[in-house]
């Protein structure tokens, strides 16, 4: 027995050995709704950005859209762990005006290192908000452009999507921000589920250019992970044992059931601020992994912290009055990593 105990010990050490010896990098692929990030100039077409100008109900000035400047960025700053000390490689956004407030927000003290690059793109929304995408050239590198108009009735929010190397790996994202639950839940989600039939439309176009590409989906999508436009339009799973070839998953569902949320709704949070990944990413098969998912609702800046709405996001306005807050969404975020 004593010759035959180091060789047992060996054979149990070699494979932590090994595993130790694995090197991988992460990625975190982010989500953050703004909550209208506005100019204070009055260029709206349909005259729906006057609240934001200084005439305007908010009375927005050159004061507090600086200041908004400089809160979002340092959120935005925050968004680092321990495997991307830089930040998100790529961090999709809704609710901006235009190139404008972008390029004034990557160059705001806290992240202006980070040498965020743009994508924008002007939809026809009534609001005059868009989508977009910041990503750091280190880590990203886009390599076609598509923005997909949602026919609903009314002009909202172009789909846009990237197609890219993320880490070298060849990956699409999916930025949205459907339509909101204005006139209530249910009358307000066929338009919602149009919006999901448009995005899974863009997916199955990118299986066709390439069955193995990484596709991410994201954005503020009004409904929960459970609701029929997300569960059964898009078709992402709650379970990652679920998803199947050509499927999708959803990291965030199981946070929503934990009780976590992204927005808050008369006391009750929802998890609206999703992002889903294919099946190639649940598999590694674009060479990019799924690793795991956050809510950033451990950013003691964004969240009130007294009064009526303790535990709330501290929003830039709340009944009427300016709170100098962030947004009244909480960043999210997903970690794909790649062996090395």
């Amino acid at each position: 027995m004593k010759k035959i105990i180091p060789f047992v010990l060996l054979a149990m050490l070699l494979p932590s050995f090994a595993n130790a010896q694995k090197k991988q990098m992460m990625f975190g692929v982010a989500f953050y709704n703004l909550e209208n990030l506005f100019d204070t100039i009055p260029n709206n077409p349909y005259g729906r950005d006057l609240e934001y100008t200084p005439g305007g109900d908010n009375h927005w000035d050159s004061r507090k859209y600086l200041s908004k400047i400089k809160n979002m960025s340092y959120a935005i700053s925050q968004l680092k762990t321990d495997y991307t000390p830089e930040g998100p490689a790529v961090i999709g956004c809704s609710e901006v005006e235009n190139l404008g407030v972008l390029q004034d927000l990557v160059a705001a003290d806290a992240i202006k290192d980070w040498n965020l690059q743009i994508i924008h793109h002007d939809s026809p929304d009534r609001r005059g908000i868009d989508v977009s995408l910041l990503y750091n050239p280190k880590f990203f590198k886009p390599i076609h452009v598509t923005n997909h108009y949602l026919d609903i009735g009314y002009p909202t929010r172009d789909q846009m999507c990237v197609v890219g190397l993320l880490g070298g790996c060849r990956t699409a994202i999916i930025v949205n921000h459907w339509p909101s639950r204005r006139g209530g839940e249910v009358a307000s989600s066929p338009g919602r589920e149009k919006a999901a039939a448009l995005t899974r439309h863009i997916c199955d176009s990118l299986y066709q250019i390439d069955p193995n590409m990484g596709v991410v989906i994201m954005g503020d999508l009004n409904d929960d992970p459970y609701n029929k436009s997300v569960a059964e339009v898009i078709g992402a799973v709650k379970n990652i044992s679920d998803c199947h070839e050509g499927g999708y998953f959803n990291p965030f569902w199981k946070k929503y059931d934990d009780g976590i949320g992204s927005y808050i709704y008369r006391g009750g949070w929802d998890l609206f601020d999703q992002i889903i990944v294919n099946y190639n990413l649940v598999k590694g098969l674009n060479g990019l992994t799924y690793k795991n998912c956050k809510v950033w609702n451990d950013i003691p800046a964004l969240i009130q912290q007294e009064g009526q709405y303790k535990g709330y996001p501290l929003r830039t306005f709340s009944a009427g009055k300016w709170t100098n807050g962030y947004s009244d969404h909480l960043p999210t975020e997903i970690f794909l990593v790649r062996d090395l």
